[in-house]
């Protein structure tokens, strides 16, 4: 049987086929302007043995899942007494689990010692979801994520150095007009002196209106154009210089699909986003219709 689910459930793209169990409920944060994912949740862990008995039920059912995603906003908040004993049931119950992956705020990364998360990581927890958003300082204190730019690039020292897969959220049109430039600028470097494994890019949608955002970041943004977030995106790339990563905005939320590696594939990128831009009319730009998050 299915897991019972405390909607509204989130994954990322990527985890489509995994098999998902909320072990933590809303955001232990929930504050960022940009994000109304868990505006409507009430923050809490949920109790081990409703958790248990969640996947017993699921793993009989689905005995051969490969992947799991630990839900909701930041699974990672757990301590490891509480985190390690549902990776080690994960394990036993489903015999050929190759991965397990949760979201993690930079607080998460920074709460917990290398060694906790070596050992989370020895645990099973292999892939982690982590919201960088913007690498420019002025722009995190705007939209009130609650960590500073060497904070976020402390969380993501301590995640590669106890092993785990990173993979960094990064938002497109954060900053709107005005500051557009000091975000693609600021973001690319930090991610060239990160070197997460992935690189996903989301374009800032405001489903819900834009009230809670303005009331963060003040009256000076003015939303980018189809053009404009383009733009933004060649210049991210064109500063991005990172050994080894996998490139990805295939999210929803994106005019544009695009997947590479990187270094390699960088000019290739370049030149599909200069084809667009000098195309409004691409068959390559996703349909308004079709964007949503």
């Amino acid at each position: 049987m299915m897991p019972h689910y405390h909607e509204p459930l989130f994954r990322p793209p990527s985890e489509a086929s995994s098999l998902i169990f909320q072990v933590t409920l809303g955001c232990s944060w929930n504050q960022c302007a940009f994000c109304e994912m868990y505006t409507t949740k009430k923050f809490r862990a949920r109790p081990f043995d409703e958790i248990e008995t969640e996947i017993r039920a699921a793993a009989l059912t689905y005995p051969k899942t490969e992947k799991v995603f630990l839900a909701d906003g930041d699974a990672l908040v757990l301590n490891n007494k509480k985190l390690i004993p549902i990776l080690h049931l994960l394990y036993e119950k489903f015999p050929h689990l190759k991965r397990v992956s949760s979201y993690a705020l930079p607080k998460n990364l920074l709460v917990k010692s290398v060694n906790d998360l070596k050992e989370v990581q020895k645990a099973g927890l292999t892939l982690i979801y982590y919201g960088v958003e913007t690498g420019d300082p002025f722009l995190l204190k705007k939209i009130n994520k609650g960590t500073s730019r060497e904070e976020m690039m402390e969380g993501m020292t301590r995640a590669h150095e106890a092993g785990l897969i990173l993979s960094t959220t990064n938002l497109l049109g954060l900053g709107g007009r005005k500051y557009s430039k000091q975000h693609a600028l600021n973001t690319a470097d930090l991610l060239s002196k990160t070197h997460p494994q992935y690189i996903s890019f989301l374009t800032l949608m405001f489903p819900l209106g834009k009230g809670r955002f303005l009331s963060a970041f003040g009256g000076d943004y003015e939303e980018l154009n189809t053009q404009e977030l383009l733009q933004e995106l060649k210049q991210v790339i064109e500063n991005l210089h990172v050994r080894d990563s996998e490139f990805r905005s295939n999210h929803a939320s994106n005019h544009l699909a695009l997947k590479a590696h990187l270094p390699e594939d960088k000019n290739k990128l370049l030149k599909t986003i200069h084809r667009v831009l000098q195309d409004s009319t691409s068959s390559l730009l996703r349909p308004e219709y079709l964007r949503g998050l």
